[in-house]
């Protein structure tokens, strides 16, 4: 990272939630902040429970500027406790169908593709790009629901995006991403979540697949999240250890493993 959003700091608070400072902005995504010993519903007969907390709570983490939610109907992305840093959110970015659902705070919807503008003084200007994501297999949409990922691109930066993947599978539309987006750094939901009722299904990217979009992407960084700390994750971060050793040094090399509670300043990374 460049000085042109001064410093850049990334905090992995737990599962698929992110603490984004840059360019002035505090910025979060999916915001989970439930105790753990919950069982949630997905529907269809898939649940999942929630088997540790956040690293922080929401109280102590200070004001948000903004919020990206890749989807709201998942407990593993939005609980109880997080849907109030929506409220209190200057803008929350997510799904058309959430804003249309009556999610919480000041909701701009995009579909893929699509574009907004977060500006505010004294803060760089950002463009939030939402990328396509498919949250399972082929045809699924209609069971798990509409999800995307955010690239939010920063006025001055030219060195690339800030990718958040959002809950996705491995599919041509996320490498589009690839072809349409320079990427500097990219948040990876990974887990390759899984339920007994539909067996080997996935719905959400292995360690493999992660490795695959980033040779891809070739972003300077990327940061695996959402992948510990609930019971339908079937990968965890030895997975992503074992893959990595596999892979090829030069993406290999990009991957920052961030435990959760974790910050990792991403300036010169």
């Amino acid at each position: 990272m460049t000085s042109a959003i001064g410093q850049v700091h990334l905090t992995h608070i737990g599962g698929p939630t992110v603490l984004l400072e840059a360019g002035g902005w505090r910025i979060l995504s999916d915001p989970t902040f439930d105790e753990p010993g919950r069982t949630y519903k997905f529907g269809w007969g898939s649940s999942s429970k929630k088997l540790s907390g956040p690293a922080l709570t929401l109280d102590a983490l200070g004001p948000i500027d903004a919020v990206v939610l890749s989807h709201h109907h998942h407990g593993d992305n939005l609980d109880d406790a997080g849907r109030a840093a929506l409220s209190s959110a200057e803008v929350v970015v997510t799904t058309k169908r959430a804003v249309a659902d009556g999610v919480p705070g000041a909701a701009r919807g995009l579909d893929a593709w699509e574009r907004t503008t977060l500006e505010a003084p004294a803060r760089a200007t950002i463009t939030v790009t939402a990328t396509p994501c498919r949250h399972g297999p082929p045809l699924s949409r209609p069971i798990v629901g509409h999800v995307v990922g955010f690239a939010l691109t920063f006025e001055g930066f030219d060195d690339g995006a800030i990718w958040f993947s959002g809950d996705t599978v491995l599919y041509p539309g996320v490498r589009e991403v690839a072809d349409r987006l320079k990427v500097d750094v990219a948040v990876m939901h990974l887990g390759a979540v899984r339920f007994p009722i539909t067996g080997p299904v996935r719905y959400s990217m292995t360690a493999k697949a992660a490795v695959e979009l980033c040779g891809l992407i070739k972003p300077r960084v990327a940061v695996p999240v959402h992948y510990e700390g609930w019971s339908h994750f079937s990968q965890g971060r030895a997975a992503i250890e074992t893959e990595l050793d596999r892979a090829p040094q030069d993406v290999s090399e990009r991957f920052r493993l961030v435990p959760i509670g974790g910050t990792v300043d991403l300036t010169d990374a």
